[in-house]
């Protein structure tokens, strides 16, 4: 690494694992959200069909654990920052904004940034045409809420 560049990614975590894990996470909670299923099911599903997929197995089932059991908390976030009912957003996007709200609230060691963008790659990939606008939209008002702090040590520099 060159002197002036500066790594701010954490040891041991690739990204390119995270992403995987993210996108089966939105495949599981999609699933749930349609089948209602029990999170111990979706999650053996998962973890049976496509372990090889999975390559960070642990950052998966945390994300899709902490969906389901923050359901509540996740959707009175981002209420305010939708033009309709939770349930009323296309379920590819209800997932990839759960996921995002979840990673928001409790993984602090992920930056914002890298949720947003995350989650907007996630909605092109899956979600309809322009899905990821939305996303972003919600995501962008929800950070400046619940990462506020981080938010605006972004815009200062």
């Amino acid at each position: 690494m060159k002197p002036h560049q500066h790594s701010r990614r954490p040891q041991g975590i690739d990204p390119v694992h995270r992403t995987r894990a993210r996108r089966r996470a939105m495949q599981a909670i999609y699933a749930w959200q349609l089948s209602g299923g029990v999170a111990q099911q979706i999650l053996a599903q998962f973890a049976h069909e496509q372990a090889h997929e999975i390559a960070d197995l642990a950052y998966f089932e945390d994300l899709v654990r902490g969906v389901i059991n923050d359901t509540a908390v996740l959707d009175a976030g981002l209420a305010p920052h939708i033009d309709r009912t939770v349930e009323e957003v296309d379920p590819v996007e209800r997932a990839v904004l759960r996921i995002a709200a979840y990673e928001l609230h409790q993984r602090k060691d992920v930056p914002y940034r890298v949720v947003i963008n995350e989650a907007i790659e996630t909605a092109k990939r899956f979600g309809a045409d322009h899905g990821h606008t939305y996303v972003n939209g919600v995501l962008d008002k929800l950070a400046a809420e619940w990462r506020s702090v981080e938010v605006n040590a972004a815009k200062q520099r």
